[in-house]
């Protein structure tokens, strides 16, 4: 089988908007752990705009939160309210504050778990980024678990350097450095970058499919976020203790109800209904993996799984 996974830097504009996203979320749960946040954050070229809903008893200085991220030149607009009394009605009464479908993956191609694309890429991109902290991104293709190319792009590089570093952290037929040629202009000043766009590099690459929602600047009310950590964690411990090849989890649920309509999990391709003895309620997958803690900033960069965040582990 031939698969290919990318991944992408830090300082790349997207992921720089989910820390952003993220950072403003801890500072709300550091201050008071039931707030509700849900906001989106686009950025470039001077410009950062915040959007979206927060409640809570928190006063925070987000303008100063986000220039400490990208420099006091930026100019930030905000426009945020407080919940909309729709939602949080349901969530009041414990519901989820959103519907949608979320999925959790685990595999024992790797020691933690994730699929060998998805490390191999994650690993170089860390490893590149170690030489150059700047925008930047890689691709891995593999074919039957062997490296066939390997693809690097990394603001104020060499190619050359780039390339005998590639080669010293992995060894592939083919490699794609700096293929459209040296660059020095990245991040905000070249692009803009939108939180929640690299849903496919925070979860598990693209062979595993997503339920199309994100993580970042958003509290464990939003199942989005929460059922799928708790997802994760259920595929983790249901494959050890079947001690099986891979295991796909998914759930569903409506906005306002506590329970998901789906919860169902695929191990090695057979489908079983998830015992009933796990938690599924937003407060519960609280109660699990403490969620109501600021964390979350260092999700927002370098994937959300597969680092030994609580909901890796099974317990």
């Amino acid at each position: 089988m031939i698969r290919t996974c990318e991944f992408v830097s830090p300082k790349h504009p997207d992921k720089i908007c989910d820390y952003i996203a993220d950072s403003i979320l801890d500072a709300y749960l550091a201050k008071d752990k039931l707030s509700r946040v849900a906001i989106e954050v686009m950025g470039g070229h001077g410009h950062i705009t915040i959007s979206g809903e927060v409640t809570s008893k928190a006063k925070i200085n987000i303008n100063k939160i986000v220039k400490n991220i990208v420099g006091s030149k930026f100019k930030i607009n905000i426009y945020a309210t407080h919940q909309s009394l729709f939602i949080a009605q349901g969530v009041d009464k414990g519901g989820a504050g959103d519907q949608g479908i979320m999925v959790g993956y685990a595999t024992n191609e790797t020691k933690n778990l994730m699929p060998l694309d998805y490390e191999l890429a994650r690993n170089l991109c860390k490893n590149l980024y170690k030489k150059y902290p700047f925008d930047g991104k890689v691709q891995v293709t593999i074919n039957n678990q062997k490296v066939e190319s390997v693809v690097a792009s990394f603001q104020n590089s060499k190619s050359d350097d780039l390339l005998r570093l590639t080669k010293k952290y992995i060894k592939a037929k083919n490699y794609y450095i700096n293929e459209a040629g040296e660059w020095s202009l990245g991040g905000f000043d070249s692009d803009s970058g939108v939180s929640g766009r690299k849903i496919i590099v925070d979860n598990y690459g693209p062979q595993v499919s997503v339920g199309g929602g994100s993580f970042s600047g958003k509290d464990y009310t939003k199942v989005d976020r929460s059922g799928a950590y708790i997802a994760r964690s259920i595929a983790v411990k249901l494959l050890k203790k079947y001690q099986a090849k891979e295991v796909l989890v998914k759930l569903a649920y409506v906005i306002g109800e506590p329970q998901p309509v789906m919860k169902i999990a695929f191990i090695d391709g057979k489908q079983l209904p998830i015992p009933d003895y796990f938690d599924l309620t937003p407060k519960g997958i609280n109660k699990k993996l403490l969620l109501d803690k600021p964390q979350y900033a260092k999700c927002a960069v370098w994937g959300h799984f597969g680092r030994g965040f609580l909901w890796d582990l099974s317990r």
